[in-house]
């Protein structure tokens, strides 16, 4: 159907905060009724803590070894004589494969839960987008949804394997590493590492929130460059056909020159977070290790401690320097699925009916009852439109552009809700059934129809969910396209290409009129189903729509009167109001506006053809 004069732009989703998009997380490794999920939780946490338990003990059997090897030793527990220096080594040895290892485990045990967690994630966002209303989409920018699902389902990726399973952990060790040093070396020691990770922690932070802002900065020009260049190829026959690749070049080409100013800003901010966290690192392995060796000339620490506290620190600076890194990421995963919750938290505009029903359709009867509608409540689009459309009978609706012809193909859908009146199929009012029983019995056949990138089988069998071979080729039969099909050197197999450009205007209509014939409803909106074709091949695709439309409540809406002047019954409509109606010899009778519009028709045509 044709775009409408439209409305209001929707509002723009509110971004979720940090703690508010962890909590939508949650319940997805936490989910209810589900057993197996939270067991292989409570294995990995597990997992989790016991390769840092290893990971803390590696240093000290390294100091053991090197205090057997310097002949330090003497004052070690009597089991360090017993393995040795060699015996030591390999303990070493195995302690670090051993943290490894955990680790390695956790993460096995740990995947299915967060792909499924993705997964559903992913689908819920899908689901959503679908639900919402015609308004929304047709004010938001297809590549820039995408956009916000991809990054957002990364974010959720990434927050699921780095703040479980780096945050988390790094903290516990770096605890666990502040509390060996206080309690075998002294609170001086402790006060040093503390000192430094409080200011790294501090400085990393403050940095990284400015940087989240420039980034953002950066998404939001990389989305804008996104939709231009979707957009443009989207409309590749438009460019073409105004000689416009330059153009859409420059276009391009400035939504990237934004993109690489917020980049560079992204690049600059990060060069001085590292330079100042190598610093404060640096200073505090420095000072910590000068006390050490200290201990070591005055006696009070042998060499196999002044390795453990090298070992303790140089264990905690490699995360600590990752930590940067990691926060970042987890910040620019919160915005970014932040946007993605946002997008979830916007409310559907048409929405079922608490406990509807089904709608049960007898006979397809249509009725409009009084009905009034605008897109935005300044500018009524429909103004009080009531006709009623018999069981098998066929309406047409005619009128200039904007009369309000196809906002009412809309409203029977449902796209939206009518403010005002009310609109029936078999006395049932729409808005009291499912949606999905409402689009079940209804078929569209628009102006322009557009396929999926598929093959020519998949897009007939779209109509019908489990369509057989048979029935799809009846369907091709029906519509009088399968000898085109069977002539290609594909056949059924025949890709369309995107939104069906390989093929003809004709071609796709028989192939939307095809799919329609399978879904097989009991009522039609013919949406200006020919204006969009030539003269000869729209005579042969009105003979298809005259037999599909057999034993269906049809309504037609036209542009060309020649191809519904057989209706059961005829509506003028101007300004959103219904002028004239009847059938096509009492509205010639009438000498009104569709007598004029005929003669002008007719004028046109033979002035064609002369």
């Amino acid at each position: 159907m044709r775009r409408s004069a439209q409305t209001k732009p929707a509002s723009p989703e509110h971004n979720s905060t940090g703690w508010q998009t962890i909590s939508r997380v949650l319940p997805y490794l936490w989910p209810p009724g589900q057993p197996w999920v939270k067991r292989r939780v409570v294995m990995a946490m597990a997992l989790l803590v016991l390769a840092k338990i290893v990971s803390i003990a590696t240093p000290y059997l390294y100091k053991l070894a090197v205090d057997t090897l310097s002949g330090e030793a003497g004052s070690d527990p009597a089991y360090t004589l017993m393995l040795g220096a060699v015996g030591l080594t390999v303990a070493y040895g195995m302690a670090r494969l051993g943290a490894v290892a955990f680790g390695e485990l956790r993460d096995a045990v740990f995947v299915r839960v967060g792909q499924r967690a993705l997964r559903r994630l992913a689908l819920e966002t899908f689901g959503h987008i679908h639900r919402l209303s015609l308004r929304y989409h047709i004010t938001r920018k297809t590549g820039g949804l995408s956009r916000i699902i991809e990054r957002g389902v990364k974010g959720v990726d990434f927050l699921l394997r780095f703040m479980l399973f780096s945050i988390g952990p790094l903290i516990i060790e770096l605890t666990l590493v502040t509390v060996i040093f206080a309690v075998v070396f002294g609170w001086l020691y402790a006060v040093v590492v503390a000192g430094t990770i409080a200011v790294y922690v501090w400085f990393t932070f403050k940095v990284t929130e400015w940087r989240v802002q420039i980034r953002r900065e950066m998404n939001d020009q990389d989305t804008d460059a996104n939709q231009k260049a979707i957009d443009s190829l989207l409309n590749y026959e438009t460019v073409k056909y105004f000689n416009a690749e330059a153009r859409e070049e420059a276009r391009y080409d400035r939504a990237m020159e934004r993109y690489e100013a917020a980049a560079v800003k992204t690049g600059l901010s990060l060069s001085f977070l590292n330079i100042g966290q190598t610093f404060l690192i640096t200073a505090g392995l420095v000072g910590v290790m000068v006390l050490a060796a200290r201990g070591v000339q005055a006696g009070q620490l042998t060499v196999g401690d002044f390795v453990m506290v090298n070992a303790y620190m140089m264990q905690i600076t490699m995360p600590l320097g990752f930590l940067g890194t990691v926060y970042r990421e987890i910040r620019q995963a919160l915005v970014d699925m932040g946007q993605m919750f946002g997008l979830l938290s916007q409310p559907a505009e048409i929405r079922d009916a608490e406990g509807a029903p089904a709608l049960a359709v007898k006979g397809g009867e249509i009725v409009f009852d009084d009905v009034r509608f605008a897109y935005d409540p300044e500018r009524e689009i429909l103004k009080g439109v009531s006709f009623r459309v018999g069981p098998g009978q066929r309406l047409a609706l005619v009128g200039h552009s904007g009369s309000g012809k196809s906002t009412i193909g809309r409203l029977l859908f449902r796209f939206y809700d009518v403010t005002g009146g009310a609109i029936r199929i078999d006395g049932q009012d729409i808005r009291q059934v499912t949606q999905g029983s409402l689009h079940a019995a209804i078929g569209v056949v628009p102006q322009d129809t557009v396929l999926f990138n598929d093959t020519i089988r998949y897009n007939i069998a779209y109509g019908h969910d489990h369509a057989t071979e048979a029935e799809v080729v009846a369907a091709a039969k029906a519509a009088k396209i399968h000898d085109f099909i069977i002539s290609l050197p594909e056949g059924y197999d025949t890709m369309v290409g995107e939104r069906g450009l390989k093929l003809s205007g004709g071609e796709k209509q028989r192939v939307g009129i095809a799919r329609t014939l399978l879904k097989n409803p009991p009522i039609l909106i013919l949406d200006e189903a020919t204006s969009a074709l030539d003269t000869q091949t729209e005579r042969s695709i009105q003979e298809s729509l005259r037999e599909m439309g057999e034993g269906r409540s049809v309504i037609t809406i036209a542009h060309r009167l020649s191809t519904i002047s057989d209706a059961d019954h005829i509506l003028v409509m101007e300004a959103g109001r219904v002028i004239e109606a009847g059938s096509h010899e009492d509205l010639l009778a009438q000498r009104g506006r569709y007598a004029a519009m005929w003669a002008q028709q007719v004028a046109e045509e033979e002035q064609e053809a002369a």
